[in-house]
């Protein structure tokens, strides 16, 4: 099983994500389960647009580094032009992460898993807690609703079960 983070503060918010997820479904594997929407505040720099997140779940045979290269091809497609800029973030259409992967730890130059920050993001725990409440990003650590009952929820709004 693969766990996906999205997120997009520009544009038309709710499309792109819904888009991005159908491309996942095509391209990476069949999405097996979806989060609700969370709406936040950007985090790690300033902006008056918010997020929407979501997370999924997905069943996938391919590798993590063509996963990623697949997630940013569709980031592409759906508008984002950078990353970051000299490791400032800031807003996009869309944003895909890779946060677990079954079978797989790796820390590499292009790709990290599990995702190094996903313990310390409300709006990234919050949606994947919605599809996998009881994984462990590693082994004999906490599970992501244990997780999450550690973090700060303050700015972080549920406003779909469905979209």
């Amino acid at each position: 099983m693969l766990y996906l983070a999205l997120g997009a503060n520009t544009g038309e918010r709710k499309e792109n994500l819904r888009r991005a997820i159908e491309m996942i479904d095509e391209r990476v594997g069949r999405i097996e389960a979806r989060s609700a929407l969370y709406e936040t505040a950007p985090v790690g720099f300033e902006s008056k647009h918010l997020f929407l997140n979501a997370a999924v779940a997905c069943r996938t045979d391919l590798t993590p580094e063509k996963i990623l290269d697949v997630t940013q091809e569709i980031e592409r497609e759906l508008g984002r032009r950078h990353k970051s800029v000299d490791g400032q973030y800031a807003d996009r259409t869309i944003d895909i992460d890779l946060l677990w992967m079954e079978g797989v730890v790796m820390d590499e130059p292009r790709l990290t898993l599990p995702h190094p920050r996903t313990s310390e993001r409300a709006f990234v725990l919050c949606p994947l807690c919605d599809v996998a409440p009881k994984l462990r990003l590693y082994p004999d650590k906490e599970t992501v609703e244990e997780l999450l009952e550690k973090i700060d929820l303050e700015g972080l709004k549920k406003v779909a079960e469905e979209f």
